[in-house]
């Protein structure tokens, strides 16, 4: 980031690149159902598989040479906040509804929303102010078919909620590292953090850790970790946390699309037309918008 609230200049498929990312993202739930480990102990194969990648790119990228002492710290930090967001989400997953827990885990999208207009201290306007009505009305209409509050789905909302504020936090140190160090030395040094904290969690909770079909997880690790995280985090730097905030919705799109695909969940006319309102919101925030007005 050039300034604060700023982000560089764009090149013509980084805004690509950052929908790739989140599309290659929202394939992870489906697979974590399709593991046979516990769900925290699938996210620590989605690191530990993705780590001998991530290392050899990085090495790559700086020559073999150690990042800055404090890039690593703030690369460090991220990977603790992203680890127990994944520990969060995949046990609150399992004891709430799906919609619920998409509902609550993409609360980063809001905040990164939010974030992004205390940073530069202006109210979005014009096309912005569009696009953002547009994505959470388009991800509302998404789940509230489905979303359903009930006392027995408190302590799964409340981590789903959880892993959105983690979610939020990891995105923003990312963002911020990724001033100073390339893409695939912040993931690395992040993704490294996650597996001690990842397989602790596992072994107190009495999960399954080792798999007997690995195909699910290697997947997982390519997909989610590989792909989707390495195209996000060559992006961030590339544009304002609102950007990326409405980009995240595309995740909860996908996900309805894969199930309908997948798993035969069908698809009704307002799901289609909260898919189409996402989708717009996301074209309009490409758009040049009015001068923002000062909070």
């Amino acid at each position: 980031m050039n300034d604060a609230g700023r982000a560089e200049t764009p090149g013509r498929w980084a805004f690509a690149a950052l929908l790739a990312g989140n599309i290659a993202l929202s394939i992870g739930a489906m697979l974590v159902r399709l593991a046979d480990t516990g769900p925290t102990a699938s996210a620590f194969w989605r690191m530990m598989l993705a780590a001998p990648v991530l290392l050899f790119l990085a090495w790559r990228e700086t020559g073999g040479r150690l990042p800055p002492r404090p890039a690593m710290l703030i690369a460090a930090a991220a990977g603790i906040f992203f680890a127990f967001d994944l520990a969060a989400w995949h046990i609150g997953i399992l004891q709430t509804k799906v919609a619920n827990a998409t509902l609550f885990g993409n609360c980063a999208s809001l905040l990164l929303v939010i974030w992004g207009i205390f940073l530069t201290r202006t109210l979005p306007r014009g096309w912005q102010a569009l696009a953002i009505a547009l994505a959470f009305a388009g991800s509302a209409l998404l789940m509230g078919q489905s979303y359903e509050l009930s006392p027995d789905y408190l302590v799964g909302d409340l981590l789903s909620l959880l892993a959105g504020v983690l979610y939020t936090g990891y995105v923003i140190l990312m963002q911020r590292v990724r001033g100073t160090i390339g893409p695939w030395s912040a993931l690395s040094i992040a993704s490294l953090v996650c597996p001690p904290i990842l397989l602790t969690t596992a072994l107190v909770l009495g999960e399954t850790v080792m798999p007997q079909n690995w195909t699910p997880l290697i997947l997982l690790a390519l997909t989610s970790q590989i792909i989707g995280q390495g195209l996000m985090i060559w992006s961030l730097p590339r544009f304002t946390p609102l950007v990326i905030g409405l980009t995240l919705l595309i995740q909860p799109a996908i996900a309805a699309l894969a199930g309908w695909l997948m798993f035969g969940e069908l698809l009704g006319p307002v799901d289609l037309l909260g898919g189409l309102m996402v989708g717009a919101a996301l074209v309009l925030i490409r758009l040049p918008s009015r001068r923002a007005q000062p909070i």
